[in-house]
């Protein structure tokens, strides 16, 4: 790791491409950023190994593949200290229907996105999984009914 490192705008470029489409190659990416491969395989290695790029993945449709039911689950704990905080981190890390998990604060203190087939799932889900953490003091779902925006991608300003 280059302890210096900060990403100029033609890395800004490149990471910004990236995100439309992790399947260019180098030559096609260097074409979209005015550059040869050889320094944008170079420019790419030390984003890489500066954690700016954390890895690459394929967007699949939760729908067809029968996870289309999307949940946003609050929850509360009944007390909150460094050890519940790193089992729960741990567990949920263990639960492939959680997607996405974020400490908040606020009223809750853990905000879950899960995918699931249906409403039925999502039920037994929440008694047999969820409700089986001990320390879990209720949990409060939104339901998605429309995607309206979706960008998974990171808003890269390029002066």
């Amino acid at each position: 790791m280059d302890k210096e490192f900060k990403p100029d705008k033609v890395d800004l470029r490149i990471m910004q491409v990236l995100q439309e489409n992790a399947r260019l190659t180098t030559k096609e990416l260097a074409a979209k950023v005015c550059l040869s491969p050889t320094p944008v395989f170079e420019r790419l290695k030390r984003l890489e190994r500066n954690g700016y790029i954390k890895g690459y993945i394929a967007l699949l449709d939760a729908e067809k593949l029968g996870a289309g039911f999307t949940v946003f689950c609050n929850v509360k704990m009944s007390h909150i200290n460094a050890r519940v905080a790193a089992d729960f981190a741990r567990v949920v890390a263990d639960i492939p229907q959680v997607t996405e998990c974020y400490n908040i604060s606020g009223t809750n203190d853990y905000l879950l996105k899960i995918l699931a087939p249906d409403m039925v799932y999502y039920k037994e889900f929440i008694l047999n999984v969820l409700g089986e953490i001990e320390y879990i003091a209720s949990v409060e779902s939104v339901f998605v009914m429309d995607e309206v925006k979706l960008r998974r991608g990171i808003p890269l300003k390029i002066t």
